[in-house]
C-alpha cells in the first residue's frame, strides 16, 4: 500500500504533538514493509521550515530542534536508501496542473502540489493535519484521513 504525507503529517513524525501516535504507527509500518511512504521533494523544505519556525518561536529548544531536524534528515535517507519512501521530484507538468486547483480552492500553489503528487503516484491514503487539505483531498477523490 502506497501513502501520501503531506508537510503537517511529516511534522507530527519528529514533534510531539496530537497526531503524532498515528505517524509513527505509519512510520512503523513503512520500516516492517507494509506500507511505502510517499511525499514530494517540496516536502523536505517545508519540513526544514515548519522545524525551524517552531525553534524561532521557541516551541522547540535548541536541543529538540536539532535532534528533530537530525533525525527527519537522517530517516528519510534511510528509508529512501531501503527503498521505503518515493520522493517525487517537483515538476513543471505538476506546477501546471496545480494553477486549475488553486483557482478552484483559492489554495496555495505547496497543497495544491501535494494533492496533484498523491494522484501522480496513486496513493491508496492521504494523510495531512491540515483540515482544510483533507477536505479538498476528499472532493479531489483521494481518500484523506486528518491526523489530529
Amino acid at each position: 500500500m502506497l501513502v501520501y504525507l503531506d508537510t503537517s503529517a511529516i511534522v507530527k513524525r519528529y514533534v510531539e504533538e496530537p497526531g503524532s501516535m498515528l505517524m509513527n504507527e505509519v512510520y512503523g509500518k513503512a520500516l516492517s514493509g507494509d506500507v511505502l511512504l510517499s511525499f514530494s521533494a517540496w516536502n523536505i523544505g517545508e519540513v526544514l521550515g515548519v522545524l525551524n519556525k517552531y525553534h524561532r518561536r521557541q516551541w522547540l529548544s535548541d536541543e529538540s530542534y536539532l535532534k528533530a531536524r537530525v533525525q527527519f534528515l537522517g530517516e528519510t535517507l534511510r528509508l529512501i536508501k531501503l527503498k521505503l519512501i518515493k520522493v517525487i521530484p517537483v515538476r513543471t507538468n505538476l506546477l501546471k496542473q496545480a494553477w486549475s486547483l488553486i483557482e478552484k480552492y483559492h489554495i496555495y500553489q505547496a497543497d495544491a502540489l501535494q494533492i496533484l503528487s498523491a494522484k501522480h503516484v496513486n496513493s491508496e491514503r492521504f494523510y495531512t493535519a491540515d483540515r482544510s487539505l483533507h477536505e479538498i483531498a476528499l472532493k479531489e477523490s483521494l481518500k484523506s484521513e486528518h491526523v489530529s
